[in-house]
């Protein structure tokens, strides 16, 4: 199992957040591709840790449908499943549109603000193509609404899907100009300087929603006749 060069960390003991974190954005990057062999031994040797808290997280991994895990046999990661992506499309959707629900009347000037840089980098990230920073900046345009709703449970729910989505995007590049869209992002800003929160809400809903049906066309396109 090929496995990344370096260790995320220079700690010698991780926290089993920490490993399956790790693991998880190894997955999600692509550089544990779908369908690798996962070994407790090696994957603990590359994070300096026993092999309990990597089982611990290859568990976790597997309730978010990114490890299948084959009892008495073997763990691999998981192939990519376009009916799986747009269930998650789905779900991530509706949280992020309640988190706005909750946090529009919140938000400050401070706040736009902060959601207007964020998109100003996600758009440079576009375009150069920089993926990283493209999902980075999209991550922060949408955590000003998540910590202003006041319902830490949202975030916790949106783990097990986000992960799905954000490995969609670095195996298909293409899709992250769709699924983070500066031009979705500045209609909420303005919706919300507008004071139209019910729109802002629904703006919210199109920008992860929109793309569902049309990326798993997209997946299923190579095995058409």
């Amino acid at each position: 199992m090929p496995i990344p060069a370096h260790s995320p960390s220079p700690q010698r003991t991780l926290l089993r957040d920490d490993v399956y974190r790790s693991i998880r954005d190894a997955i999600v990057r692509g550089q544990l591709a779908p369908g690798e062999q996962l070994r407790d031994q090696e994957l603990g040797a590359w994070l300096q840790v026993s092999r309990t808290p990597v089982r611990e997280a290859l568990q976790r991994l597997a309730q978010a449908g990114l490890v299948v895990a084959q009892p008495g046999r073997m763990t691999r990661v998981a192939p990519e499943n376009p009916e799986a992506i747009v269930h998650a499309r789905q779900i991530a959707a509706e949280l992020h549109a309640l988190a706005m629900n909750l946090a529009v009347a919140d938000l400050t000037g401070a706040d736009l603000d902060a959601m207007e840089r964020a998109n100003e980098r996600l758009r440079a990230a576009l375009d150069t193509a920089d993926i990283d920073a493209a999902i980075t900046a999209d991550d922060e345009f949408h955590e000003v609404a998540l910590s202003r709703s006041g319902n830490p449970l949202i975030a916790d729910h949106l783990e097990l899907v986000t992960a799905t989505l954000r490995r969609t995007e670095y195996l298909h590049f293409d899709s992250v100009a769709g699924s983070a869209s500066p031009e979705k992002h500045t209609e909420i800003i303005a919706a919300v300087r507008a004071g139209d929160h019910g729109l802002a809400v629904d703006l919210t809903r199109q920008n992860w929603a929109s793309l569902s049906g049309r990326q798993s066309r997209r997946s299923e396109s190579p095995a058409s006749p």
